[in-house]
C-alpha cells in the first residue's frame, strides 16, 4: 500500500531566464512502485526521509539506499530505483531545469557522478519541499517565481545536509574566515592547518564549492566594501586592513572583481558622517540592535471608583 501526491508545472520562457524553474513536486510514502528504467530530460532531486531501497545506474548495478539520503536524477543518465517492497520509504521529489544548473554543477551542488548521496539530516530539505508544495496551488499567481526561487533554496539545503560535509571541514572554513584579512598566502593557511596546499584546496572546494583563493578573496573584498562604505579611511589604509600591503594592487584587484574602483564604490555606497561616528571601524560580527521604545506606563496610584 502506498500514497502519492504530485503537481507538475509548465513555466514560460521568461521564467526560464530567471535561472531555475520548478517543473514538478511530489510527496509519496509506502511500498511505492519501482521507477524505470528511464532517462529524463531534466533534473530531479528525490529526498528520502525514512526507509530504504536501491538505485541502479547505466551499468545496472544496484546501490543500497538508506534514509536519510538524496537521489540525484540528472538529464541523459539512465536510472532505475525503488524502495524495499516490505518497508517502503518516504520521499519528496522536486523536478527542475534552467541555465543555472550548469553553475550549480560547477560549484558542486549538483553531482551527476554521484547519484546516491547520504544525508546527515533530511529535515532542512524536506522543509523546502513542503514550501514548494504549499505554493503549488493552481490559483497561485506567483507559482512559477515562488517555486523557482525555492529550487535555489533547496539546492543550498541539500548541500548543507550532506553527511560527508563534516564539522572538521567547517572548522577549516571558520579558521580561514577568521584569518582571511591577515597578510597570508594560501600556502601559509595550509601550513597553519597542517595540510598541503592541495589538501586545503580539496577541503575548501568540497565544502564551499570554490578554491581557497576565491574563498579568501570574497571575504577580503566584502570587508573592504564595509570599510569603504562606513568609514573615511584612505584606500591605502583599507587595503592594509584586509591584507594587502600594496594599495595599487588592491585597487586593481578590487576594480577587476567588483567592476568599479574603490573610490567610486565609496562614492556610491558611503554612509559616513564627517566629524561624527565615521572614524569607528564597523564590526561585522556585532550589528546594531534597534530597540523599540516601550509604551509609557501609568505610574499614578490606582484610585478606586466612588461608591454610592
Amino acid at each position: 500500500m502506498y500514497h502519492t501526491w504530485m503537481r507538475f508545472f509548465t513555466p514560460g520562457p521568461a521564467h526560464h531566464r530567471l535561472g531555475l524553474v520548478c517543473l514538478g513536486v511530489g510527496l509519496q510514502y509506502g511500498a511505492l512502485p519501482t521507477v524505470g528504467p528511464r532517462t529524463l530530460d531534466s533534473h530531479v532531486a528525490v529526498v528520502i526521509s525514512t526507509g530504504g531501497g536501491w538505485y541502479a545506474g547505466p551499468d545496472g548495478r544496484r546501490t543500497t539506499v538508506t534514509a536519510p539520503a538524496l537521489l540525484w536524477l540528472t538529464p541523459g543518465v539512465p536510472h532505475h530505483y525503488g524502495p524495499d517492497p516490505d518497508t517502503g520509504w518516504d520521499e519528496g521529489f522536486v523536478g527542475f531545469a534552467g541555465p543555472a544548473t550548469a553553475t550549480y554543477t560547477e560549484l558542486g551542488y549538483i553531482e551527476p557522478g554521484r547519484p546516491v548521496v547520504p544525508l546527515a539530516d533530511a529535515t532542512g530539505p524536506r522543509a523546502v519541499v513542503a514550501r514548494i508544495v504549499r505554493a503549488a496551488r493552481r490559483d497561485n499567481p506567483l507559482l512559477e517565481v515562488e517555486t523557482g526561487a525555492a529550487v535555489h533554496e533547496l539546492l543550498v539545503a541539500l548541500r548543507r545536509a550532506r553527511a560527508d560535509l563534516t564539522p572538521a571541514g567547517n572548522q577549516v572554513l571558520k579558521a580561514l574566515a577568521r584569518d582571511a584579512c591577515l597578510p597570508m598566502s594560501v600556502a601559509d593557511h595550509a601550513a597553519r592547518h597542517g595540510m598541503t596546499t592541495a589538501e586545503l584546496r580539496a577541503a575548501v572546494r568540497r565544502v564551499a564549492g570554490c578554491s581557497p583563493k576565491d574563498y579568501l578573496l570574497g571575504i577580503r573584498l566584502g570587508r573592504a566594501k564595509e570599510l569603504l562604505a562606513a568609514t573615511e579611511l584612505p584606500v591605502a589604509a583599507v587595503a592594509r586592513r584586509v591584507g594587502y600591503d600594496d594599495p595599487a594592487y588592491f585597487s586593481r584587484l578590487f576594480t577587476r572583481r567588483v567592476g568599479m574602483a574603490p573610490i567610486r564604490f565609496r562614492a556610491q555606497e558611503g554612509r559616513t558622517v564627517p566629524g561624527g561616528w565615521s572614524d569607528r571601524i564597523p564590526d561585522p560580527d556585532d550589528p546594531p540592535v534597534i530597540e523599540r521604545p516601550h509604551p509609557p506606563q501609568d505610574m499614578s496610584p490606582h484610585t478606586p471608583p466612588d461608591r454610592a
